[in-house]
């Protein structure tokens, strides 16, 4: 007993300091907090799930390290929460504090600021959430899987932490945490923690997360959730129904934790579960740390979509171990992560889907970057006055995943690979800015590799727009041969009678093939030639949510009306902001079309997460 106590002290020790030296970042936008001043090393969380009035209900103990003497409050980040009470710790009892709730930032939310007596080490805040929290999403039965249970998850990335719990919500900073929570003895609550895969009769479960972490990564969902060991480091928790299929899509997961360690060092989280979400979810994953949440739509039978796996095991590493200590800097926590997924399913599973991988993700970005402000196609976002979730493109992705290619090009993987390593040991359970990694990469790799990147090329990577001229452009041999079959067909007369699609070796081909083949087709093909296609490969119909999604976006373009049915029941069955919102805009670009989008919409919208209802709402006012 007593070796495990040690270890918590110790972390709780590492966050201390390691909270502490988020002083020396720039200060983050993006918070209320007094974070420079006094920050929270740990929290306990004491609350009820309360699936009636869709409210979390209860507290929050912040536990206190000051940065110097004479602070006198504490200023938490709160969006749309009820406080109810705030205590401090004095004297060996809790008493009644002076608290002031500011009025509401559309962005930043309220800010809550607290009198702190004497300095007092712990403070307790009574709150509760409300329905309309921007960072939970709350279900009916028939939301889920299941249909008899409702489910309740949350997605604080990157400011909806704030709207159920009031804290400093900020990646510049870390916490260990503990929670005890409450609900009906027939739905089971499992957070990003040690999870328990017991069920308790008596619905109250204790979690504990020793590990220092960015308040984001603080995770909770509850429902009629299940559980499946696949390895002696994974799991699945998912409703009964998608169990099975889920520990059989993912039971190579261990398999990548294994690649990942010897590439970049010990997995430092012991378990690493997955968490099956329903449908709305609205990313593709959430890197929650021992507990990804995963959309259903990567579970496809055939272990095609599962680069979405190794991204979230990747986060372990970057973003998790290392965070990036404001949101300007997101590229340091995605462009990395990028890069470290391709290497895992480059190890798990070969090469030449590595590299298709890559090329499939250089062609969206190519094609996304003449579509955004070009602003936002710098690594090294301005984001200051805007939401952080508009950070969120390719660019922090794929680019910043371009970025790191191109150094282990010049700099070759043997040593690139080593300073990968060094960079997560050397800010393990920390964060960091973007002016702080440029000086570590300059002292750790480039001074010591002289003549092969120069401080000029660096910057133009991180602070200028659209990708340098000396940017990766992976190509894959598959898709060449792709493209030869595509043109071959479509050089036939489409009045022959023999259109050639049967000599395509369509049988063999990965589901990144497929996208190829469907995203470089002529964007003025005719509605005879989609129609050839639907008819011989079943396309509109297809099960495989990505293959679906590309082939419903190139006929909404096209104007194609055979689609209509299968589109509307595609973008009411899922929430995936990924799959559904590209349909949406392409659904609006054309007035006439209005009508039909709005009919999905209503019928769609209160099943999607409040986020993807954001996105798509301001779609439809003609904002986005």
């Amino acid at each position: 007993m007593i070796k495990p106590l040690v270890r918590i002290l110790a972390l709780i020790l590492v966050s201390f300091s390691l909270s502490l030296s988020a002083n020396k970042f720039e200060k983050d936008w993006h918070t209320y907090s007094n974070y420079q001043d006094v920050v929270t090393t740990h929290v306990i969380l004491d609350l009820d799930i309360d699936f009636k009035t869709k409210q979390l209900k209860g507290s929050i103990e912040h536990h206190l390290k000051y940065a110097h003497k004479g602070v006198q409050e504490l200023i938490l980040d709160t969006r749309d929460l009820d406080i109810h009470k705030v205590e401090a710790f004095r004297g060996g009892k809790w008493t009644k504090t002076t608290f002031k709730l500011a009025k509401r930032d559309d962005v930043k939310g309220s800010k809550l600021t607290i009198v702190l007596p004497r300095m007092t080490k712990r403070v307790k805040v009574h709150y509760n959430s409300r329905p309309e929290a921007s960072g939970l999403q709350w279900l009916s039965p028939i939301q889920t899987a299941g249909k008899k249970l409702p489910f309740m998850f949350s997605q604080s990335q990157a400011i909806h932490a704030r709207s159920w719990m009031p804290i400093q919500d900020t990646p510049a900073m870390r916490v260990s945490y503990e929670a005890n929570i409450h609900t009906a003895k027939n739905l089971r609550p499992i957070m990003s923690a040690k999870n328990d895969p017991k069920w308790h009769e008596n619905g109250d479960y204790h979690f504990e997360m020793p590990q220092p972490i960015p308040t984001y990564l603080i995770a909770i969902a509850a429902g009629n959730i299940h559980y499946k060991k696949m390895s002696k480091q994974t799991a699945i928790y998912s409703e009964p129904e998608l169990l099975d299929a889920a520990a059989a899509e993912f039971i190579d997961t261990q398999a990548m934790i294994d690649a990942t360690e010897k590439m970049y060092g010990k997995y430092r989280w012991t378990d690493y579960d997955l968490l099956i979400l329903p449908p709305s979810f609205p990313f593709g994953g959430m890197e929650n740390p021992r507990l990804s949440f995963i959309t259903p739509t990567v579970i496809a039978g055939d272990k095609s979509l599962v680069s979405l796996i190794a991204h979230e095991l990747a986060h372990s590493w970057s973003g998790n171990l290392v965070t990036n200590a404001t949101w300007r800097d997101l590229w340091l926590n995605e462009g990395f992560t990028s890069y470290v997924e391709n290497r895992i399913m480059e190890e798990v599973f070969g090469k030449e889907r590595a590299v298709m991988e890559q090329a499939l993700a250089y062609q969206s970005l190519k094609e996304e970057l003449v579509e955004l402000p070009k602003g936002d196609t710098i690594l090294h976002i301005v984001i200051e006055g805007r939401d952080p979730d508009d950070a969120f493109s390719g660019v922090p992705y794929t680019k910043g995943q371009l970025f790191l290619m191109f150094l282990e090009e010049r700099f070759g993987r043997k040593d690139f690979d080593a300073f990968l390593r060094k960079y997560f040991d050397d800010h393990a359970f920390g964060s960091i800015d973007t002016k702080s990694f440029t000086q570590y990469l300059k002292t750790n790799l480039i001074d010591k590799h002289a003549g092969k990147v120069s401080i000029a090329e660096v910057n133009e990577w991180i602070n200028e727009p659209m990708l340098p001229a000396n940017s990766p452009k992976p190509t894959s041999d598959a898709f060449t041969n792709v493209k030869s079959h595509m043109e071959s067909w479509l050089s036939n007369d489409v009045s022959s009678g023999n259109n050639g699609l049967s000599k395509i070796p369509t049988k063999s081909w990965t589901v990144h093939e497929w996208l190829f083949f469907i995203n470089n087709l002529p964007k003025d093909i005719s509605l005879e030639r989609l129609n050839e296609l639907d008819s011989q490969f079943k396309l509109t119909q297809s099960t495989n949510n990505e293959i679906a999604h590309a082939w419903l976006l190139l006929n909404i373009k096209r104007d194609n009306p055979v689609i209509n049915k299968r589109l509307a029941n595609y973008m009411i069955s899922i929430g995936r902001r990924k799959l559904i919102v590209p349909l949406y805009k392409a659904l609006l670009e054309t007035e006439s079309k209005r009508a039909f989008t709005q009919d999905i919409y209503n019928k769609a919208r209160p099943g999607y997460h409040p986020l993807a209802q954001g996105t798509i709402d301001a779609l439809f006012d003609g904002k986005k």
